[in-house]
């Protein structure tokens, strides 16, 4: 069987909801003999999406943009996609010619839609731009008065939509949404916003202090019992949480120590911490989820060789923390009383957790072949990953309580 590594990335509105994610694919093995081509890769893709993991687990309610090579576009081979979940991708270098814009003019025409991708534009697109329901920029590829220009020309062409792709910093974002892009793609939303000579918003500053109690080693159940009650929208919110149908407890949960006799003190810390975390305002949805996927994902890999690490899934909970409290990651994990091998694994990947972190982090960002984890597969890399995106989702999805 042919290792495969499958990754998504979010692809967010002005709001910055997630409407769509890319999904993306490439041989893990790259260097070696047996290249796989465009084609084959496309294949694989549609294979294990579809038919292999299920789109569903992969992204949910949301769509799916899929590269595809010019063989699938005019139609040498199938295209066995639903029209109303995809979005198809032109790469900028298929060659352009009647034959391509003929089988784009029959996709649409079918109600698939079009994006064209890195696009730069040229007289001799025109042709492609009448057909596309959205272009991508890639923003890093050109200077900002060139950006300006095009969207100048691809708005007067008629353009439906925008994208800004490799968007990897928040400056770059603001320059993008005051131009007026309708989309957003990539990493920007786990960058923190630091600025300085200001102080950290009360609403952070308190989530810290939070934090830090809670994971207090040196806290015993009865002072983390009343941390919790005293912070009545904490309180509600875990208990709620804890009696949804996600944990299906053998009875109703009405107080703290009662669900730490159910799910044990660690467990609690870890839902009472991201639950705080959530209660942060002006942050997307989709940095939650990502959070909640690293912490997941780092607790399934860590048990998959064998190591019962209980403190794997607060590493990866924790892994985010700059970017949801806008704070570098080493100032905010020195305000919080964690175990030495934790902080070490958070801040500089050291140690079998740390190992797995980066194995997420590196998988996050597709870079395939820097992702690896002890002796796993690509295949069991990416069963774990497409695990810890189903359980985060459903985690999310209880969490508001639908």
């Amino acid at each position: 069987m042919l290792d495969i590594f499958i990754g998504r990335q979010p692809i967010f509105d002005r709001k910055l909801n997630v409407t769509a994610y890319e999904l993306l694919f490439r041989s893990s093995e790259k260097n070696s003999a047996d290249v796989i081509d465009g084609d084959s890769a496309t294949y694989q893709l549609l294979a294990n999406a579809f038919i292999e993991i299920g789109l569903d687990k992969i992204i949910g309610r949301h769509d799916a943009f899929i590269n595809a090579t010019r063989n699938f576009i005019v139609g040498a081979y199938p295209l066995p996609i639903p029209i109303e979940r995809v979005v198809i991708e032109v790469l900028e270098d298929i060659e352009i010619n009647n034959e391509l814009v003929e089988a784009l003019e029959q996709l649409s025409n079918k109600g698939y839609r079009i994006a064209l991708d890195d696009f730069v534009y040229h007289e001799s697109l025109k042709p492609l731009v009448k057909i596309a329901d959205l272009i991508k920029i890639d923003i890093l590829a050109l200077d900002r008065p060139t950006i300006t220009e095009h969207v100048k020309i691809l708005r007067k062409l008629g353009i439906k939509k925008l994208l800004a792709e490799k968007v990897e910093t928040q400056d770059e974002y603001d320059f993008c949404e005051k131009l007026g892009f309708d989309y957003f793609q990539g990493y920007f939303f786990a960058q923190p916003k630091i600025i300085k000579g200001k102080k950290l918003p009360t609403n952070r500053l308190n989530t810290i202090q939070l934090i830090a109690a809670l994971q207090n080693p040196e806290t015993e159940i009865q002072q983390f019992t009343r941390i919790i009650s005293r912070d009545v929208t904490l309180s509600f919110r875990l208990l709620h949480y804890l009696n949804s149908a996600f944990f299906n407890l053998p009875k109703k949960v009405t107080n703290i120590q009662d669900a730490i006799i159910y799910l044990g003190q660690i467990n609690i810390k870890n839902w009472a911490t991201l639950i705080a975390l959530t209660k942060i305002d002006n942050k997307p949805n989709e940095l939650i989820l990502t959070t909640l996927v690293r912490a997941k994902m780092c607790e399934l890999l860590t048990h998959k060789v064998g190591q019962e690490e209980e403190s794997a899934f607060l590493v990866g909970l924790f892994s985010s923390l700059d970017a949801l409290l806008e704070t570098p990651l080493q100032e905010v994990v020195s305000t919080i009383p964690l175990a030495d091998h934790v902080t070490s694994a958070i801040l500089n990947k050291e140690g079998i957790m740390g190992e797995a972190l980066q194995c997420i982090l590196t998988y996050e960002h597709a870079d395939w072949d820097l992702a690896k984890f002890c002796d796993l597969s690509p295949t069991e890399l990416t069963s774990c990953y497409a695990e810890a995106i189903q359980w985060s989702e459903e985690t999310m999805k209880a969490m508001r309580g639908h």
